[in-house]
């Protein structure tokens, strides 16, 4: 039977979503149940080598590992948890068959199938996260290269779809790399602080106060994130469902900074503008003269989604009620995994589209002129509103509006000539695009400089 989902529909998600297939979570399951064995062991509660017998047997290859050749088949365990609504339940019998006899006992001794599967969630999501930070960090280094690159190209800053004010291209890509950096310290956190799950049948470790005693039940849960390589947690987190909130919420995060990255490539690659192009456009079917931003497409898809998945995380930790959750743990499983696929895949097309995009300098350039100098209209009501009064400014650039040559209409102002209230005030110098980007420059810099303590961090500003 072929899978599911190819990535026919989720074409965003194609090459990219290895580490977050059924097959891989399957994987992590298996590790989940061994670890727990194994943080018995590490307590002295189960001998060694029933802990080395069982992982033996389930393919275990070292802690934050997934287990392999397990034997397990993920159509089988999927038709089989149906009945009891999760994996679990199923799996621990089908491990047991696959252990020696003499240590089938410990195979999922004292847990709940929560406490397995929240683990294997977390695992999944902790594996996956890195995956897409790698490419997050990606697209910081080439967001950090091109922005300095193109520093000082004067372009046009756009507000409500308008001409405003003049910006820098290096400006534009500084506040994306903003945007991507500090999603990249959220999610780092987030999943820094991902962890592992146990607490028995009802949250109370009850069951393992039984096999261990007290202290060593207290103790297990630590033992059993360190095999997993997952953060120990303060407690049974069972319906506090701030672990997979908090991922999710750093995921929908780093996807709205890619979609922004994604929006502006794709507006400002349109054939009228054709300020930005990717390094390699996609095809038309019916048009061979196009070159889409197919990357951008793509990536705009997947921030698309994202919010929505988002809050459906969110809708089932609101309604995590009891001491298990009925339907809304469920709904959480393929919410989040879906949000770690789309992760995964935007962050690598992000990466590949940000390395190669490139820019029009002349289309740059043309975009600018074409309001014919009234981009600095902003600029002259600063300049020469106390000098010629507000109300001659706005009639000045009504004018240019309507077509006259506002460079001739300012140069001709009387105020400006020898003897005039203006006449060190440069007429050419004013209308200038390049000389009223502000603190653009700064901004780059300050923006690319790996910390406040870098030594190649700008100085501090002072006024002449």
């Amino acid at each position: 039977m072929s899978a599911f989902d190819e990535g026919l529909l989720t074409p965003v998600t194609v090459g990219h979503d290895e580490s977050v297939t059924d097959a891989a979570f399957l994987d992590a399951l298996v590790t989940a149940e061994v670890a727990l064995t194994r943080g018995y062991a590490l307590l002295r509660v189960v001998p060694a080598d029933v802990a080395d017998e069982i992982s033996s047997s389930l393919g275990w290859s070292g802690a934050g590992a997934l287990c392999q050749g397990h034997g397990i088949d993920a159509a089988e365990l999927a038709a089989a948890s149906v009945a009891g609504g999760n994996p679990v339940i199923p799996l621990v019998a089908m491990l047991k068959d696959r252990v020696p006899e003499s240590a089938r006992v410990w195979v999922h001794r004292g847990a709940t199938s929560q406490d397995v599967l929240d683990s294997a969630l977390m695992l999944l999501a902790h594996r996956a996260s890195r995956g897409v930070l790698a490419s997050l960090r990606e697209v910081d280094s080439a967001l950090d290269e091109f922005a300095t690159t193109h520093r000082g190209v004067v372009a046009a800053a756009r507000t409500l779809t308008q001409h405003a004010v003049p910006t820098t291209v290096g400006l534009r890509a500084a506040n994306w790399l903003r945007g991507v950096r500090r999603a990249i310290e959220r999610l780092e956190e987030a999943v820094r602080r991902l962890p592992a799950q146990l607490g028995g049948a009802g949250g109370t470790l009850a069951s393992f106060v039984e096999i261990a005693g007290p202290a060593r039940a207290a103790s297990l849960p630590a033992a059993f994130a360190s095999e997993l390589r997952l953060a120990a947690p303060d407690g049974p987190w069972h319906t506090t469902r701030w672990p997979v909130t908090e991922l999710g919420d750093a995921l929908v995060q780093a996807l709205d900074a890619l979609g922004v990255i994604a929006a502006d490539v794709a507006t400002l690659s349109r054939t009228e503008i054709g300020e930005l192009a990717e390094g390699s456009g996609g095809g038309s079917s019916a048009m061979p003269q196009k070159q889409n931003p197919a990357a951008s497409v793509l990536v705009r898809s997947a921030a698309i989604r994202a919010p929505q998945l988002g809050a459906t995380l969110h809708t089932a930790a609101a309604l995590a009620v009891d001491e298990r959750p009925d339907g809304s743990w469920h709904a959480e499983w393929p919410a989040l995994r879906e949000l770690l696929r789309l992760a995964l895949g935007a962050s690598a097309n992000a990466a590949s589209l940000v390395a190669g995009l490139r820019v029009d300098a002349d289309a740059v350039a043309r975009n600018l002129a074409l309001t014919h100098g009234l981009i600095v209209a902003e600029r002259l009501s600063v300049v020469l509103g106390p000098v010629i009064g507000a109300a001659r400014v706005k009639e000045l650039v009504a004018a240019a509006g309507r077509g006259e040559d506002l460079r001739e209409l300012v140069r001709g102002l009387p105020e400006l000539q020898p003897g005039g209230a203006g006449e060190r005030i440069d007429a050419d110098a004013l209308l200038d695009p390049a000389n009223y980007t502000g603190l653009a420059s700064h901004l780059v810099d300050a923006a690319v400089a790996a910390s406040d303590d870098d030594p190649s961090s700008p100085p501090p500003l002072e006024d002449s």
